[in-house]
């Protein structure tokens, strides 16, 4: 018997879109009540009563505590990976790596560390975040290294590789870093962009001697 296919796709499409909207009103009232009262001891139960939902209906769309808290954790753990990937013809992975973080530098991207000064406190005032952070950092060390283990033919646990990627990575935490110290300082985000643009120039240019030809598209 033939169907209606449109039909049959709205339903489902408003089901989509009610699951969005519910993780959003639920990401937007523990975002407040962390920033309010801070990530500790804001509980879930707190953030089910603001949002009006059942406990269980955030822990269905939010597994830990801290995802609610950091909510582009598999877009950062991707991120050095994804731009040695998508690297340009004739341009190493240093190079592609130093050109993705200026371009996020000037988009005041909040994958590169630019969170605003009250998220900022939230996470550092936090051990549970902090330490959640420090596991991020390291996933995308090792989604890095597989990314130049692609690119130069070689295995992921390879010295060479493995050596070029904690290089890499320990750059982009130091940026990290950096940009969450002077947004905790109260710089605006124009002026962090341009000191970290700076200071990553400096820091890309110290290992430009050993990877400025490794990884070449």
């Amino acid at each position: 018997m033939a169907t209606d296919s449109s039909s049959s796709a709205r339903p489902a499409g408003l089901r989509a879109s009610k699951k969005q909207e519910t993780r959003q009103l639920i990401s937007d009232h523990a975002t407040r009540l962390f920033l309010d009262r801070g990530f500790e001891r804001t509980t879930i139960a707190e953030i089910a009563d603001a949002a009006r939902v059942a406990k269980k209906t955030v822990t269905n769309y939010f597994a830990r505590k801290e995802d609610l808290a950091l909510d582009h954790q598999e877009e950062f753990a991707a991120s050095l990976a994804r731009a040695v990937a998508e690297r340009r013809p004739g341009e190493s992975a240093l190079a592609a790596l130093h050109r993705a973080f200026t371009e996020a530098a000037a988009a005041a991207d909040p994958v590169a560390g630019f969170s605003g000064p009250g998220f900022a406190r939230m996470v550092a005032g936090s051990p549970t975040l902090t330490a959640c952070l420090r596991a991020l950092h390291d996933r995308r060390e090792h989604a890095l290294a597989r990314a130049l283990a692609d690119a130069v033919g070689a295995a992921p646990d390879d010295i060479t590789v493995t050596t070029a990627a904690g290089l890499l990575a320990a750059v982009h935490r130091i940026l990290f870093d950096r940009i969450q110290t002077l947004t905790l300082a109260g710089r605006p985000d124009d002026e962090i962009a341009a000191t970290v643009t700076a200071e990553a120039a400096a820091a890309f240019g110290l290992l430009e001697p050993a990877l400025a030809h490794y990884a070449i598209a």
